[in-house]
């Protein structure tokens, strides 16, 4: 038997339920202007309310115009590489930051690469190289003219015995390399037979920090793969070499995306994807591009002579931080520090010294040694150019000719651990910087200049900033040879109201300041 009495009290619970949260609705909405949506029925029955705000809401454009536009512009990159051959930096994929590198880790550039030593699970190296006579590695890259001119990344082609492109379109090509400049890690290939390649133009202005930002590659071999996100930061340093002013975005990009351009929402590229940090080898949402206008100039010069030409001064440049700009006078912590102009330099031609603060280009100011380094860079031989060197708490401008970045510079690094046995004389110890210091012509492999730091103090103030082997060539400024000149300089900074004291250090064959501490002595 149907108990309609009880069904009608549930019926009425119902309605009661409803009301009850329309008017919950009405509550949380507060004074908002409603309107009753009209699939819901007559009044005194339930009524979906929206804020009438909605009515105007519109779906998120999406990408899908700009990805028709500039998509097929886009290319994968294939290269062989001789197995006699192996590229720099190859270890098992391709990873250009070589082993023991203290960024190899955390930095991968990202050419998906079947490396050398690679091959079916369970055979042996020796059979693997055997069976196999190149390594293969496959990258990105883009159109920028119509007949053929592509730009990728110069680890994605370093060193190929063959370049292969396979286009939008599903049609490969051979490609050869016309320049590569390792500096920025740039390269341009070109694709002979056709004159309509579909190509796509470097954006003329800086990306904002929160612009959209697309990413079109070939990551993991998966051709026209295209990802979104935006510019993260400008500017940054990532430790892959003195031109470093990348682009930092947050698109998915994975190996196989390297060389491959990054858009904006105009279609213009506004870099190319070239590292990614990420401990475990895939994206973690950080990637970096080299920008748009770093991408024109070397691209430029590489279609016009197969190479690129940079100015150069010639000089040792080093940060300024606060303890070095207070050692000098500077009211700021901005500059490059000159450690030590090369002889015969355009630099020391100019009569630019050790000591000497750079602190402007043609009157633009230079915020770091790794601005002045980008902004002579930038420029061609043979360019004059005015600099602000401030010397002795003054400022004063100087003109010099750049002369051209040697094509071959190897910075020899010397481990700082001379050899300390056959001395000739007494060592004598510093105790308010924890030294004990020697004459270097005491010393055997110490040359003739300035004086050995033969033993350290760990707890002393200068502890953590010299170490043992290290050769002090001057300080405050004043030439020293012996440990009595060097707490004569000591003593007179003090007496000068000195917080610190600026050192003249030589480590190996690299000559840099040191700001220490002046401790009590």
């Amino acid at each position: 038997m149907i108990d309609t009495q009880n069904l009608k009290q549930k019926a009425r619970s119902i309605v009661s339920a409803r009301r009850l949260a329309l008017l919950a609705t009405v509550g949380a909405l507060g004074t908002g202007v409603l309107f009753m949506n009209p699939e819901f029925g007559p009044a005194g029955h339930s009524a979906l309310l929206t804020p009438a705000y909605a009515q105007n809401a519109q779906r998120p454009a999406g990408f899908a115009d700009i990805v028709d536009k500039v998509k097929p512009a886009v290319i994968s990159v294939k290269v062989q590489v001789s197995n006699d051959r192996p590229r720099i930096g190859t270890r098992g994929e391709d990873d250009p930051f070589a082993p023991g590198s203290p960024f190899e880790f955390f930095f991968r550039r990202f050419g998906q690469g079947q490396g050398q030593g690679q091959g079916p699970e369970g055979m042996p190296d020796q059979q693997r190289q055997r069976k196999r006579q190149f390594s293969t590695g496959q990258g990105s890259g883009f159109f920028i003219t119509p007949d053929g001119y592509a730009v990728t990344n110069n680890h994605v082609v370093d060193k190929a015995e063959s370049v292969q492109v396979t286009t939008d379109d599903g049609k490969t090509y051979t490609a050869k390399v016309i320049g590569t400049d390792p500096r920025t890690d740039l390269a341009l290939i070109k694709i002979d037979g056709r004159s309509d390649f579909p190509a796509v133009a470097l954006g003329d202005k800086a990306p904002r920090i929160g612009d959209w930002v697309l990413a079109v590659g070939n990551p993991f071999g998966l051709g026209g793969t295209v990802t979104a996100g935006i510019v993260s930061a400008r500017g940054r340093d990532i430790g892959a070499g003195p031109y470093d002013d990348f682009l930092q975005i947050d698109a998915p990009v994975n190996r196989g995306n390297s060389g491959g351009p990054s858009f904006d929402m105009d279609g213009n590229v506004i870099g190319v994807n070239t590292a990614i940090f990420s401990p475990s080898g895939g994206s973690v949402g950080i990637a970096f591009a080299i920008p748009a206008e770093t991408v024109r100039t070397v691209v430029a010069q590489l279609k016009d002579k197969g190479q690129v030409s940079r100015g150069w001064i010639g000089v040792q440049i080093q940060p300024v931080n606060a303890e070095i700009a207070d050692s000098l006078g500077l009211k700021t912590d901005q500059g490059a520090l000159v450690a030590e102009p090369q002889g015969g330099s355009p630099a020391a031609k100019a009569g630019i010294k050790a000591g000497d603060v750079i602190t402007a280009v043609n009157g633009e100011p230079v915020k770091d040694a790794r601005t002045l380094a980008r902004t002579i860079g930038t420029m061609a031989p043979g360019t004059t150019v005015k600099l602000d060197v401030f010397r002795n708490g003054k400022t004063e401008t100087m003109s010099m000719t750049l002369g051209e970045l040697p094509k071959e510079r190897v910075a020899s690094r010397g481990d700082g651990e001379n050899e300390r046995s056959g001395r000739g004389g007494a060592d004598a110890k510093v105790p308010r910087l924890g030294l004990t210091l020697a004459p270097a012509g005491s010393v055997a492999g110490g040359g003739s200049d300035g004086v050995v730091v033969t033993q350290v103090d760990p707890d002393g103030v200068a502890g953590d900033r010299l170490k043992t082997g290290d050769v002090i060539l001057d300080v405050g400024g004043a030439t020293v040879t012996s440990p009595a000149d060097v707490r004569k300089a000591l003593t007179e900074a003090q007496t000068g109201g000195k917080k610190t004291v600026l050192m003249r250090v030589k480590s190996g064959q690299n000559t840099r300041f040191v700001a220490v501490p002046l401790g009590k002595g």
